[in-house]
Formats: structure tokens, C-alpha cells, sequence
């Protein structure tokens, strides 16, 4: 299996998200999201001199020293393991962290030769919140802000469909990732764990998910045929 968290959604209201997380700068007006995919803008969380700001940034991260926007095809992604090594992510890892908001995620299974996608929550429906890495690539006619999910190995739950997860972070420690100058990235490697596999849950949705173009409710309620319960709910 790969190691990609490639799709995940964020319906959650734009007020809920500015008081879950205390936000205190940057509010922009956030529309329903039911498909996420690489290369969209998407809003993070990340520390500012004014406080936690919500910004949307691209998701692909482009590392400053990159001679083109292309490189961000192959980091929408950093592996836990080697984070604090990767040219890509090492100096974003010192200074840029931040969190990529979510309510819940999608991972494949192949199920009678279709791949079958099911989406990864908490059980009491609250906010997710990813280990996330933002950088400012300033080589193109205009700058791109863009982020990047870590991810590490999967929980019991995830493992039944896939090996890799994204790093899932406790509000007891946002301030603590996302405050660069106090923590470095000695104090944050141990947050970069699987999530409590107990306080999730797993479903199947539609099909319709595997194509970027579909990006309605309808991937949550439309019935596949063939698509059956699954039985580790």
C-alpha cells in the first residue's frame, strides 16, 4: 500500500471553526467541502505575533528553494519518520507548523475488484486536527503559500484499510506544535503518533469520491451498488 492521506473533508461551519480553535486572526468565509484533493486551496490553522490565524493555503507544499511550482505534486505528504531529515520539510519543521482542519478523512479498499472508499472520524463527530508543515515560495509571477499533512503509521482502525494515516493532534497540544519559537522540533517528533484508534469510527461512502470532480453531499449518502456495511463499525 502507499503512504498518502490524498482526500478528506471539511463541512464544519466557519464560526464553529473560529471558536474550536481560537481563532483571533484571518476569518475567511468557508464553504462546505466534501472532497478536498491536492493542489486546492484549503484553510490551516498557524500561529501569527496577533495570535492563531485562519488562512487557505495549497495543499502540496512548495519549498522556497524549488525551482517551479511542480515539486508540489509529490509533498502533499511528510512521513513522520523522516521529517526532521527531508530538504523538503526540515526548515518548515523549525519554524512553519501548523494545523489542517478536518472532519474527517478518506482511504481506500479494494472490495470485488472496485476500490471501495471509507471515511475516517471521530466518533463524537468533533474536529480534526492534522500535523501540518506551511511554506512561501516567492519564484513565480505571484507568491503561493502552501501546506503540507504529515502522516504516520495507521491505528488499528485505519490498518484495515490502509497502513499510513494522518498525524491526528490533541488540543492540549496545538499550542505546543504550533509555537515554533519555544518549541523546536526536538519537543514536537513524540506528538507524531497514530490517534486512539477507540475514539474513531469508519464508514463507507460513495464511490463518486474517487473522482476530484465530485464534491457534493451526495458522497455521503449515495448507496453504491455492491457497497456493503462494514463490519468493523
Amino acid at each position: 500500500m502507499g503512504w498518502m492521506c490524498g482526500r478528506y473533508k471539511l463541512i464544519t461551519p466557519t464560526g464553529n471553526i473560529v471558536e474550536e480553535f481560537n481563532i483571533r486572526a484571518g476569518r475567511p468565509n468557508l464553504e462546505a467541502r466534501y472532497n478536498i484533493a491536492p493542489t486546492q486551496t484549503a484553510p490551516v490553522v498557524r500561529q501569527t505575533p496577533n495570535g492563531r490565524q485562519l488562512a487557505l493555503l495549497r495543499w502540496g507544499l512548495i519549498p522556497s528553494w524549488a525551482k517551479d511550482s511542480k515539486f508540489a505534486a509529490s509533498t502533499i505528504n511528510a512521513r513522520a519518520e523522516t521529517v526532521a531529515e527531508k530538504p523538503a520539510f526540515r526548515e518548515a519543521l523549525k519554524s512553519r507548523r501548523c494545523l489542517v482542519i478536518a472532519d474527517g478523512f478518506y482511504e481506500w479498499k479494494t472490495e470485488a475488484g472496485e476500490k471501495q472508499p471509507y471515511q475516517f472520524a471521530r466518533k463524537d463527530g468533533r474536529l480534526l486536527a492534522f500535523a501540518g508543515l506551511w511554506e512561501r515560495w516567492e519564484k513565480g509571477p505571484e507568491p503561493i503559500e502552501s501546506f503540507t499533512i504529515i502522516v504516520t503509521s495507521s491505528n488499528d482502525l485505519v490498518r484495515t484499510v490502509h497502513d499510513r494515516m494522518p498525524v491526528i493532534l490533541d488540543p492540549a497540544d496545538f499550542d505546543t506544535w504550533l509555537d515554533a519559537e519555544r518549541h523546536g522540533p526536538a519537543q514536537v517528533l513524540d506528538l507524531l503518533k497514530p490517534y486512539a484508534a477507540d475514539d474513531m469510527k469508519a464508514e463507507p461512502v460513495s464511490r463518486k469520491l474517487n473522482n476530484v470532480r465530485n464534491e457534493g453531499a451526495e458522497i455521503l449518502t449515495d448507496q453504491d451498488a455492491g457497497a456493503a456495511p462494514w463490519r468493523l463499525l
